[in-house]
């Protein structure tokens, strides 16, 4: 069943009656357009969609390339000849209903990856997901929940970091959680917080460093409340998380993970120290290495991908691991040596267990021979009180093999120069080492995203190219 809502109760109902029937959810984002709905659409094969006049349109749009879709049910006046009425098919419901009895690794949801590496990919998750998730979550949320908590994230719904890292966690828990459908503009979102006394957030970091770049001194103009935090998707870095610290009030629990193997490594501040620019340690019940390319681990210091055991720390099977790539066995095989699941991000760790993310691996570059990922030079960069967000890639060069090029998205007000640039190569150069400063710098409107809120790297290094 394609769940094709935005943050609103009925998605939340569908939701729990997909999972009490037994059958796989497919969760689409109310941003999609007719392409990115017809490809997931047609490679699950759902066979009932459930929309809202807003994601109607779009569905509408392809619903001739789609055979196997057999029912439409419209949400709050959502119609089209053949369209089911939500309304009406609850006047028809009946009052006893049994639930039927699943297993954990019982399919429950296909959740797509953002396709930031190639073709989005389904990945088929467990109803023990949920129970897996929990240790991160609450330690992300130290101690979730407490009395008076009240949750809210702007994070879609239909993604893992809105479904398993939001809304599914806090409902679990028995809390109320904010639902909000709108685009994110930062001068609302502290009106959210304030307005409703928001407890507990998730924030992506470029939704972070909106805020940052939007609203001088927050709690001046606002009354936050806020107890707990939590961010991922993109490294947080020193300079936003001491900017949450001194502006927001809240310590920022930094964590990793992904659609495949979700909430594995992050930050608890109240129960072990954060240090700034790291990605926090394993959560409870997880194994996590990072290791070579023969699956061997590496010592403390040496980059490596960060890896997952199949097996958690009692020796039961994890029950955050995904099922299968949908339909894609040979993806399946590639995620895995031998009982690692490799999450495709390079990281280094230290003697105490802190993990330092270095990138994608397919986002490391070498310039000169020297190994580079982005995430430092991007998270200094935005250090600088004239960046809101940078993005940084390789571009080909004939001396160094590649050098280092930043793409700038300035802060508010602030206009290109070569006095600029200069001071951010500067900046770069004072605080990290001379081949990381960016050789080529291109000032943009916008850095191509991804509906998750990670930037899509791979666009801009085929526009350089």
């Amino acid at each position: 069943m394609a769940i094709l809502l935005p943050q609103r109760p009925e998605t939340v109902a569908s939701y729990l009656a997909c999972f009490q029937m037994g059958a796989i959810a497919v969760p689409l984002s109310h941003l999609f357009g007719p392409d990115a709905l017809a490809y997931r659409l047609a490679d699950s094969g759902a066979k009932v969609a459930i929309a809202d006049p807003g994601t109607l349109p779009n569905l509408w749009a392809v619903r001739g390339q789609l055979p196997a879709l057999s029912h439409v049910i419209g949400v709050a006046g959502a119609r089209e000849t053949g369209v089911h009425a939500w309304e009406t098919l609850l006047e028809r419901a009946s009052r006893r209903y049994a639930c039927v009895e699943t297993a954990p690794r019982d399919p429950a949801v296909i959740i797509y990856t953002s396709g930031t590496t190639g073709p989005p990919k389904g990945a088929l998750m467990p109803h023990s997901v949920l129970i897996g998730n929990l240790p991160g979550f609450e330690c992300s949320h130290d101690g979730f929940p407490v009395e008076g908590d009240l949750f809210w994230s702007p994070a879609d719904w239909a993604w893992t970091g809105g479904l398993w890292d939001a809304l599914m966690p806090t409902l679990h828990h028995g809390q109320a959680i904010l639902g909000y459908h709108g685009r994110f503009e930062p001068e609302r979102a502290f009106r959210l917080l304030d307005k409703y006394a928001v407890r507990n957030a998730f924030l992506f970091p470029t939704a972070l460093k909106m805020m940052r770049k939007a609203v001088d001194h927050p709690r001046a103009r606002f009354e936050l409340h806020l107890r707990s935090m939590m961010s991922g998707g993109e490294p947080v870095g020193a300079a936003l998380l001491d900017w949450c610290r001194e502006e927001l009030g809240v310590t920022v629990n930094e964590i990793f993970g992904q659609t495949e193997i979700n909430y594995i490594v992050g930050n608890s501040h109240r129960l072990w120290p954060v240090k700034p620019g790291s990605m926090g340690r394993a959560y409870p019940g997880h194994r996590i290495a990072v290791i070579d390319d023969d699956g061997r681990e590496v010592p403390a210091g040496t980059v490596g991908d960060v890896a997952v055991h199949r097996l958690g720390t009692d020796g039961t099977p994890d029950p955050v691991f995904f099922l299968e790539y949908w339909n894609n066995p040979e993806a399946t095989a590639a995620k895995f040596t031998g009982d690692w699941c490799r999450t495709g991000d390079q990281a280094q760790s230290d003697e105490d267990g802190y993990l330092w993310y270095q990138g994608r691996g397919d986002d490391m570059f070498k310039s000169a021979g020297y190994r580079i990922g982005p995430a430092e030079i991007e998270n200094c960069l935005v250090a600088h009180e004239a960046v809101a967000n940078a993005a940084v890639v390789p571009s080909p060069d004939e001396t160094r093999g590649a050098v280092v090029k930043a793409y700038i998205l300035l802060a508010p007000g602030v206009v290109p120069s070569a006095a600029l640039e200069e001071s951010l190569r500067a900046h770069v150069k004072a605080r990290l080492a001379p081949y990381q400063q960016p050789r080529l710098i291109e000032f943009v409107d916008a850095l191509p995203m991804t509906t998750t809120g990670k930037i899509q790297r791979r666009i801009l290094r085929e526009r350089g190219n």
